[in-house]
């Protein structure tokens, strides 16, 4: 993952430039030589942040046909009542 680092100038400069970089990873943004933000792609801040995606995302997403899933059948016995 490559880490770009842009002062605030050179972003107002070039932005498309920074968001092409960011497709690549981080790109530090500093204000007078120090680090004050970071420009990243929406993907990756969903998942840094650990947002939960839908079951029906998690179920299409790629390669997950190669993985052999194959669970025993659970057996659930009934359990006699004590009322008393």
């Amino acid at each position: 993952m490559n880490h770009t680092r842009l002062s605030s100038r050179e972003l107002n400069h070039d932005v498309s430039g920074a968001k092409k970089a960011a497709l690549d990873g981080p790109v530090v943004i500093t204000d007078r030589g120090r680090p004050s933000h970071v420009l990243m792609t929406y993907e990756t801040y969903e998942r840094l942040t650990g947002k939960r995606r839908s079951i029906l995302d998690a179920l299409s997403a790629p390669g997950l046909s190669d993985i052999d899933f194959d669970t025993p059948r659970a057996t659930i016995s009934p359990r006699d009542v004590d009322l008393s």
